[in-house]
């Protein structure tokens, strides 16, 4: 599979009448989940390390084809310089090889005080793991998106083959001020990248609660990821909201738009199964 679908979470007890079956239980939200979509962000690993009888049981409760895109752990990615945190990055990485062929790349989401002042630490950690795991980065520091730092961490991905994580937060900040999106701008107002580093590419689309204004910005996606199945490149495409209800269908609604634009992408899981009891209006 070239294209994978998914949010950033998967135990979500709002979606229970409506993604999930009314009466789901949240023993069963994965195996229900990974029905529907396929791929999850994995945020729970960014804050707590799970043990390997969970992480088997992960892999025993999914199918075929899906993949989780698990996030390094804070305690890794967010305590000062990265290379003294090698040992527990390694750790990490070899408990979720207990996911087998469900595991798709890791990511670093490095927090916005790591500067490109610490490309030196930043190449070290990369070069060391890249050899363990597919890896891919997201940056938050302004200076990463300017020159000649921009350029640097391209190159710097692209010989070691680590993906980029591409960032998308326009819809929340572009929008009329409103209550229900304010958290999210927590989330940085970064610049977009539309570029590839590897032979995978991993989006992070923080969608509007209202499909109408994300439309105009995810039609710029269904041209961006055109070329890059074109060129053989891997997509992940993780959908947020801030109202968390609409993010799988948020998620679907841009399904349906790469499908009407004619890209070549397999059908969701989703689509094989009856209606649940109470679906909102996709567009």
């Amino acid at each position: 599979m070239t294209f994978h679908l998914g949010c950033a979470v998967w135990s979500y007890k709002g979606w229970v009448g409506d993604f999930y079956p009314t009466g789901s239980r949240a023993a069963e939200f994965l195996r229900l989940y990974s029905q529907r979509l396929t791929t999850v962000e994995g945020n729970t690993t960014f804050y707590a390390i799970p043990d390997a009888d969970t992480v088997a049981r992960w892999a025993a409760e999914t199918p075929d084809g899906f993949e989780f895109c698990l996030k390094l752990p804070r305690d890794i990615t967010h305590q000062g310089l990265l290379e003294p945190h090698i040992p527990d990055a390694l750790s990490f990485i070899e408990r979720m090889q207990g996911l087998g062929d469900r595991l798709g790349p890791i990511f670093a989401q490095l927090p916005p005080r790591y500067s490109p002042d610490a490309i030196s630490d930043l190449t070290t950690f990369l070069n060391t793991l890249r050899e363990k795991a597919l890896l891919a980065l997201e940056v938050r520091h302004p200076a990463w998106f300017q020159e000649p730092y921009a350029s640097q961490l391209t190159t710097l991905l692209k010989q070691l083959g680590i993906g980029r994580v591409l960032l998308d937060s326009r819809p929340i900040y572009d929008a009329p001020d409103d209550s229900q999106i304010h958290s999210e701008r927590r989330k940085p107002k970064l610049p977009v990248e539309f570029s590839v580093t590897a032979p995978f590419s991993l989006i992070r689309f923080i969608s509007h609660p209202e499909w109408e204004l994300n439309q105009p910005l995810l039609e710029e996606w269904v041209d961006f990821i055109d070329r890059a199945l074109h060129q053989g490149t891997r997509i992940y495409f993780f959908v947020h909201c801030p109202t968390e209800e609409r993010s799988p269908h948020n998620a679907r609604s841009f399904q349906k738009l790469l499908i009407q634009k004619e890209v070549s992408i397999p059908p969701l899981p989703w689509n094989d199964l009856q209606q649940p009891p109470h679906q909102l209006s996709l567009f």
